[in-house]
C-alpha cells in the first residue's frame, strides 16, 4: 500500500507542477521565467518517478501482472 501512496503523491505533484507551469504560462504571457522552471521541475520529478519504480521493482516491492484486457483472437 505504501508502495501505491509513493508513485500517487508523485504523480499529484506532476500534475501540480504542470498546472501551476499553465497558468504562470497565461498569465505572464511567456515573458516569464516561471513557466520553464516548473516544467523542469516536471521533468526531473518524472524522471524521479520512473527511476524509483525501476528501483522498487528490481527490489521486489512491486511486480508486474498480467494484463486485465484479453487480447485472444
Amino acid at each position: 500500500m505504501l508502495v501505491k501512496a509513493v508513485i500517487i503523491v508523485f504523480l499529484l505533484v506532476i500534475l501540480y507542477t504542470l498546472g501551476s507551469s499553465f497558468y504562470f504560462m497565461v498569465r505572464d504571457k511567456g515573458e516569464g521565467e516561471r513557466t520553464l522552471k516548473r516544467l523542469t521541475w516536471r521533468i526531473g520529478l518524472s524522471l524521479l518517478l520512473l527511476a524509483v519504480v525501476y528501483i522498487m521493482y528490481q527490489m521486489g516491492l512491486i511486480e508486474p501482472t498480467a494484463s486485465p484486457l484479453n487480447f485472444r483472437g
